[in-house]
């Protein structure tokens, strides 16, 4: 049918191309025809720059036409600077209360990076947390990020500003695609506190060994916002209650830090931080003056072969809290204040498989054991004089993310939490990353 079709057609074109040639031909001038239409334009060309001469002699020159200019830098400042996002919605249904089942929209944050040279460059990092902030809501809107670092020809990385402490696996890279499970990990929630920053100045380097090392000098905790009358120490964390992230944090007692990250076998990662300063701050009368804190941290994580097994283990301790805690109990002895902690500890073990991947999807199930306590010693008060120490919290996660291209993850998980029971319940979460 095709050859059918075509033969005619081919023919059609042949013929109306074989009458357009003769057709030209048949109009083709004469040589002397085009001297004579040549010599014609020369003369009309002549004359009309003599027109020309005559005019801008009476009128002067012409003016320039300016051609507008984009401003000096727009086009660099495009190329040099990224926004990216990331977000997530969670879904929590206890099993003891299915009637509190509650979704919230966890965060919503904006990232700005920028790059002054190849040297120099800033980011900043703004979220906003519940959905609603209001006087009224449970919602914040935050600054959780704002640094500028600069690298020197040697390799040497120098920043300041509000950046996030480098300890754990997530704190630094939090993002609901990085970690598995729709809410973060207790332990770096109530031990680590969750999405950590400090204002300060930072150096860091990395060896020819892959190790990458950091130092610096920053803001530290105020233990004078500790409130013996609030739950949040005990439900947050400690460092939850008394952190300063930036907003007139105080800065009369500095803190410093160091971390260590080696990278120097395929998939491994191994590291380990500490952090540590006075958390009084030097108020006049207060009872914590002398106390300081001590947090470190150690951490892994190997992906190989379709596995990603990782572990954290964290110890903090508040050095001279006997005296601030005898204050809290004398101010209400027929209550059970909240009592400063002097030793708080957790770690987790956590193992995932890519059980199932296309160009598109993958599925990776996983299993946490965490096991943590955010006040298991009070120094020297014992229960008898109020400091009761409760059971270490001992949880298993079992759970899946299914994830969508390279950006974005549907979570779904179930909590067993051994020794207290009306924390178990069932977890949905949708998030994403760019």
């Amino acid at each position: 049918m095709f050859r059918l079709r075509f033969r005619p057609l081919l023919a059609c074109v042949l013929g109306l191309s074989l009458g357009l040639a003769g057709a030209v031909r048949a109009d083709v001038p004469s040589l002397e025809s085009l001297a004579r239409r040549i010599d014609a334009l020369e003369q009309q060309n002549a004359e009309l720059q003599e027109k020309v001469r005559r005019l801008e002699s009476t009128q002067g020159p012409r003016p320039e036409v300016q051609v507008a200019q984009a401003p000096s830098g727009r086009a660099d400042w495009a190329e040099s600077t990224t926004v990216s996002s990331y977000g997530e919605v969670g879904y929590n249904r206890p099993s003891d209360a299915p009637e509190a089942a509650t979704v919230d929209v966890q965060r919503a944050v904006i990232v700005l990076q920028h790059r002054f040279d190849d040297q120099t460059r800033m980011v900043g990092e703004w979220e906003w947390e519940h959905a609603v902030t209001s006087a009224s809501d449970q919602g914040e809107a935050e600054v959780e990020q704002l640094w500028v670092e600069h690298e020197f020809d040697s390799g040497l990385r120098a920043k300041a500003g509000l950046f996030l402490m480098p300890f754990g696996l997530i704190n630094q890279n939090h993002e609901p695609t990085a970690y598995y499970g729709v809410f973060r990990d207790q332990v770096e929630r109530v031990i680590i506190p969750s999405t950590w920053r400090e204002v300060g100045i930072g150096l860091s380097g990395t060896t020819e060994a892959a190790l990458t090392w950091e130092v610096g000098l920053t803001t530290g905790f105020n233990l004078n916002k500790w409130d013996p009358a609030s739950p949040e120490g005990r439900d947050e964390g400690p460092l939850q209650a008394i952190h300063g992230e930036g907003q007139f944090a105080a800065a009369r007692d500095l803190s410093g830090y160091a971390a260590l990250n080696w990278r120097g076998y395929p998939g491994l990662q191994l590291g380990a931080a500490v952090f540590t300063g006075k958390v009084g701050q030097q108020q006049p009368g207060f009872a914590g003056n002398d106390s300081r804190l001590v947090l470190a941290d150690a951490h892994a994580r190997y992906t190989v072969a379709g596995w990603d097994l990782s572990g954290v283990y964290a110890r903090g301790t508040i050095s001279r809290t006997e005296a601030l805690n005898e204050g809290f109990l004398a101010l209400a002895p027929s209550a059970t204040p909240a009592l400063v902690p002097s030793l708080f500890e957790g770690g987790f073990l956590q193992a995932a498989y890519k059980l199932w991947h296309n160009d598109r999807f993958a599925l990776n199930p996983f299993l946490r054991y965490e096991q943590y306590n955010d006040a298991a010693a009070f120094g020297t008060l014992s229960a008898a004089d109020g400091a009761i120490v409760m059971p270490d919290d001992r949880v298993w996660t079992l759970g899946a993310s299914l994830y969508v291209t390279s950006g974005v993850v549907l979570k779904v998980d179930y909590q067993r939490n051994l020794a207290y029971s009306n924390k178990n319940g069932m977890n949905l979460g949708v998030g994403y990353s760019f």
